[in-house]
């Protein structure tokens, strides 16, 4: 029971974590264009991760990316060691590139630890390889995906106002986004809250507590929401200046764009129910944006750097969880 408690206060740590490492994801483009300032933004967003999990449970009636993140590894070799493991994992990893600035994947630190601990007790043949890939696969097809979508609502945009005036423009575009922030701080909110409630409730069926996701206690999905919209409020200023104006400057029309194509984006793999990195599909989606305005308005430097960090996190973590196994199976702790 007690290693129970600490997997679970873990995995809320973990979750706390990844609102402010992600905080950036939803802020930042409304902080620099300054439509709010970064106290206001960080309580917008975190007021809609929260509310997300209401629109997850009443209207779309489930927790479907939560099920996902609970099949990675079979059920059969699941241990609280292996999943102390790779939280321990993904915590240093997520740290790690808070302090380095880096937008890396939350979701797929989480994954990967998992998965590797799994890898490092059993073998292979603990993983369920289809969910892996298929989780892995979003890796490009999110952010592409985000890019697509960002680029065809902007030039969607551009041509519906291409009569009206600079300054009006600016004005209107400064509220939308607003509308735009909220929405993907709600697809943020359902998209990585429910990964640590398929963690925690994985712990639970190692134990016996439940048998599956559908009859996890209320209190794992309202503690996840709330811990990852408590961890957006404390910001991510590092990854905000990333995030913001270095991949390429962005105006009010383009934060609006960005933004509502990474919330349609997250949407959609909710729907798909795909666990996907939020920093992932923003870098996308902003980069198309810039695209439209010309491929050069795009830092591709610093985009193929995030990209190699993004490639890396799954083996990086995959092997700092067995690594971390290693070393909680020699001291005994089960």
């Amino acid at each position: 029971m007690t290693l129970l408690i600490i997997v679970v206060t873990l995995a809320i740590i973990f979750d706390f974590i990844n609102g402010f490492h992600d905080a950036a994801n939803s802020i930042a483009t409304i902080v620099s264009t300054k439509v709010l300032t970064p106290f206001q933004a960080v309580l917008w967003a975190a007021a809609f991760n929260f509310i997300a999990l209401f629109v997850a449970k009443y209207i779309i009636g489930e927790f479907g990316i939560a099920n996902t993140v609970s099949k990675v590894v079979l059920e059969q070799y699941i241990t609280l060691p292996i999943i102390l493991s790779g939280l321990l994992a993904a915590i240093c990893w997520n740290l790690l590139t808070w302090l380095l600035g880096i937008p890396s994947s939350s979701s797929h630190t989480l994954i990967g630890g998992f998965a590797g601990a799994a890898i490092c007790a059993n073998g292979f043949q603990s993983i369920h390889s289809a969910v892996i890939i298929k989780i892995a696969s979003f890796i490009v097809l999110a952010p592409l995906i985000g890019m697509i979508i960002s680029s065809m609502i902007t030039v969607g945009i551009l041509w519906a106002f291409r009569r009206t005036k600079a300054r009006k423009a600016e004005h209107i575009f400064k509220k939308l986004q607003l509308v735009s922030s909220g929405l993907f701080s709600l697809g943020h909110g359902m998209n990585d809250s429910q990964k640590v409630m398929g963690i925690i409730a994985t712990a639970l069926i190692a134990v016996g507590q439940i048998d599956s996701v559908d009859t996890m206690p209320g209190w794992v999905p309202f503690t996840c929401f709330g811990a990852i919209g408590l961890g957006t409020m404390m910001g991510g200023w590092r990854i905000v200046k990333t995030m913001g104006t270095k991949i390429t400057k962005v105006t009010a029309l383009e934060g609006v764009c960005a933004e509502t194509a990474g919330a349609l984006t997250l949407f959609l793999t909710e729907i798909l129910k795909i666990p996907v990195s939020t920093t992932h599909t923003i870098t996308g989606a902003i980069m198309g944006v810039g695209a439209v305005k010309r491929l050069s308005a795009v830092r591709w430097g610093i985009t193929i750097n995030l990209l190699w960090a993004w490639i890396l996190t799954i083996p990086v973590s995959a092997l700092l969880a067995a690594l971390v196994y290693l070393i909680v199976n020699g001291i005994g702790i089960n």
